[in-house]
């Protein structure tokens, strides 16, 4: 991982090229985040940094967490995230990280939360086909129908698509590319629609499948 920071998801809007296309982009607020803690080869094992994003008071935080921050010298954060940067050498604890370390063109990976669903049904879930609603099919349109096979193996395999929780759970977006970057205000908007509703916490870092 060479870049990488923590941001929170306004929303989506659009934007312009040079040719008067129209490019559907989701504005991030990226940073500023600040290195909470400094991992290195000779006491971890590997050198990478841990960010902080967003203010909390005080009171919020536990006693543990409480003495993390104290011992960096800097304010409680809500989100803690640890990312192998690059120039992880050159940074010391307390360096604040901003969205300018990105450029337009860039290529991003964004991980995030997704959208909670509840329990749904295996049509919404895993994209089951339904019955025919016609000629005898009776109450069972949207069943999931048969789970497997009769005396041998008298069971269900493990693993079989089912209807359940959907949603809720980590989610990678690869290959997006960053349009535009607000330095000042810390905003960055990325080409497409990524993980999570508005105000959901994502990581932004470059992608990993191209240069």
């Amino acid at each position: 991982m060479k870049k990488g920071l923590i941001g929170k998801k306004i929303g989506m809007t659009q934007v312009f090229d040079e040719s008067g296309k129209v490019i559907p982009v989701t504005v991030v607020e990226l940073g500023p985040c600040v290195v909470v803690q400094k991992k290195t080869a000779e006491n971890d094992g590997y050198e990478a940094v841990q960010l902080g994003f967003g203010d909390v008071k005080v009171k919020a935080v536990n006693k543990p967490m409480t003495g993390h921050f104290k011992k960096a010298d800097v304010a409680p954060k809500k989100v803690l995230r640890e990312f192998r940067l690059e120039d992880t050498a050159s940074l010391n604890v307390g360096d604040i990280l901003k969205a300018d370390v990105f450029a337009a063109g860039d290529k991003v990976d964004v991980v995030g939360t997704s959208k909670g669903k509840g329990t749904a049904g295996a049509i919404k879930r895993w994209n089951f086909s339904r019955l025919k609603e016609s000629h005898g099919t009776g109450p069972v349109a949207r069943h999931a129908g048969s789970l497997g096979a009769c005396s041998d193996p008298s069971r269900v395999y493990k693993g079989k698509k089912l209807a359940g929780h959907l949603g809720a759970e980590r989610v990678t977006i690869q290959n997006l590319d960053v349009v535009k970057v607000d330095a000042e205000n810390n905003l960055i908007a990325i080409k497409g629609a990524i993980p999570g509703p508005k105000k959901g916490i994502v990581m932004v870092v470059n992608s990993v499948k191209k240069s």
